[in-house]
């Protein structure tokens, strides 16, 4: 069973996009846009952390409003941060494994690197 829709990745001018592979599945594109869903157990495992995320920012946020320490807050932030970090490392797993090397395999080196090298810049700011 296939999960519903989370992500598009604009791949112009590719006609297929197989498989699932750890967790992830890229479909057909429709109208020039490919169709990437996240299989049940990892849409699962990125939505407790996002969850978790959330709570815990609202913590900091009533921390903040109270007048707590300031180390207090900024460990909490902290901890926020690498929880982001640990759910955006399961997605890009996912995505490396299936779209990019399904990409590469159809001949479209040039724009996958291209959109990995933006990624990494855009991380690296």
């Amino acid at each position: 069973m296939q999960a519903p829709l989370l992500a598009h990745t604009p791949y112009r001018g590719v006609d297929t996009m197989p498989t699932t592979i750890v967790g992830w599945t890229c479909s057909t594109p429709t109208q020039g846009v490919w169709e990437v869903s996240v299989q049940d157990d990892t849409k699962a495992d990125v939505l407790k952390r996002l969850n978790f995320i959330d709570g815990h920012l609202a913590g900091i946020r009533r921390m903040v409003e109270g007048d707590k320490y300031c180390v207090d807050v900024l460990k909490q932030t902290y901890a926020v941060r690498r929880a982001i970090e640990k759910m955006e490392g399961i997605m890009l797993t996912g995505h490396l494994a299936t779209c990019t090397v399904d990409g590469i395999r159809e001949g479209r080196e040039a724009e996958v690197v291209a959109e990995l090298a933006a990624l990494y810049e855009m991380a690296g700011k």
